[in-house]
């Protein structure tokens, strides 16, 4: 049997959240537009559980208010250029664990970023598998931009989406929250829909969720593998359906500097400000299998991590964490609170406080 490293792009390879980012860049108060809309895609996706709408659809959604702010292909192009933020250690990980296995990427992010992603960690970018689209395909009346513009300011003044734990439904969000839900519902099921430019809430598909499920499933189909030779390496909500499906069939699951979301569906926690450690996670991985891995993360407290190291990678270690040992835990009942803490504070730390936030 064969081994295959899939992961995930934004958090596990780079710090960026590309979308969120363009409509910072193009939407005035576009952070906090984009907060809201990916809140009600969590709502959406995780309470509600909508027939066809799947967690990372919120890089559909987001589609006709970017191109009413202007953005073109060739601009989305140059922004992701410009913009690239890696996380320490991914080239030089990504590199290294090339050496011992296929490396494969599947992300929701669309694929201008992902293009000029791949051209700098030098990944083939037909192992990289995200979201198309091409906005210079959709027209858009003047009318309906100014309307659109007037949308985005409205959504970014909303309140952010809360409710408890344990919602089942729009009936257990509280008074203050129930009409900002209707008005979302408004917009993104009944306005834009009947515009021209809604055409992209049905041609453009997010690899998010069930489509991340489906890409692991065709990567593991083009490689000749089971699931169970898989590790696959993710951060968030768009990741659970991939986790699912590579765990259930005696793969590795492993969270990077997760969100509770990826907590909830991830066999292994990891959390560190460099990628060095998936370095070693993937070496015992192809060494040993899952098990090895697993007894790797029960034996951590006592620095188990060293019986893998040669003399070199102990001195790397030593200078990437500088007293800073990275933690990598099985994700237990009785642990669950506390990796969640742990991890969420570790991704708003490496990542950024607005964009460790999201989903």
């Amino acid at each position: 049997m064969g081994v295959l490293y899939i992961t995930d792009c934004e958090g596990p390879v780079s710090k960026n959240d590309n979308a969120f980012e363009l409509c910072g860049h193009l939407i005035p108060r576009g952070e906090e537009f984009f907060a809201r809309v990916s809140r009600y895609d969590d709502f959406l996706a995780d309470v509600v559980r909508r027939p066809g709408y799947k967690p990372g659809d919120t890089l559909k959604l987001i589609l006709p208010f970017l191109k009413a702010h202007g953005l073109t292909d060739a601009a989305m192009e140059e922004f992701s250029r410009e913009s690239i933020l890696l996380m320490p250690g991914a080239q030089r990980s990504l590199r290294r664990i090339g050496g011992l296995c296929p490396v494969y990427m599947v992300s929701t992010s669309y694929a201008p970023y992902i293009r000029a992603l791949c051209r700098v960690i030098g990944l083939p970018v037909e192992r990289a598998y995200c979201t198309a689209v091409s906005l210079d395909r959709y027209p858009l009346a003047e009318s309906d931009a100014e309307l659109l513009r007037g949308l985005a300011r409205e959504i970014a003044a909303m309140p952010l989406l809360e409710w408890p734990e344990g919602a089942a439904g729009p009936e257990d969000l509280g008074a203050e929250f129930r009409p900002v839900w209707q008005r979302l519902e408004e917009i993104f099921w009944a306005r834009i829909p009947a515009m021209e430019i809604g055409a992209v809430y049905r041609e453009v598909n997010p690899v998010g969720g069930s489509e991340k499920a489906r890409a692991v499933a065709e990567i593991l189909e083009r490689e000749g593998e089971s699931p169970s030779a898989a590790v696959y390496v993710g951060d968030s909500i768009t990741d659970t359906a991939a986790f699912d499906l590579v765990r259930s069939h005696g793969g590795l699951a492993v969270s990077f500097n997760g969100n509770r979301y990826a907590l909830a569906h991830a066999e292994l926690a990891c959390i560190a400000t460099d990628t060095l450690v998936l370095e070693l996670v993937a070496r015992v991985f192809a060494s040993g299998g899952r098990e090895a891995v697993l007894a790797l993360a029960a034996g951590w407290q006592r620095a188990a991590w060293e019986e893998w190291l040669g003399p070199e990678d102990r001195a790397l270690w030593r200078e990437v964490y500088a007293g800073q040992t990275p933690l990598l835990a099985a994700i237990t009942p009785e642990r669950s609170g506390e990796l969640v803490r742990a991890s969420e504070a570790a991704r708003k730390a490496v990542r950024g406080a607005k964009i460790g936030a999201l989903g």
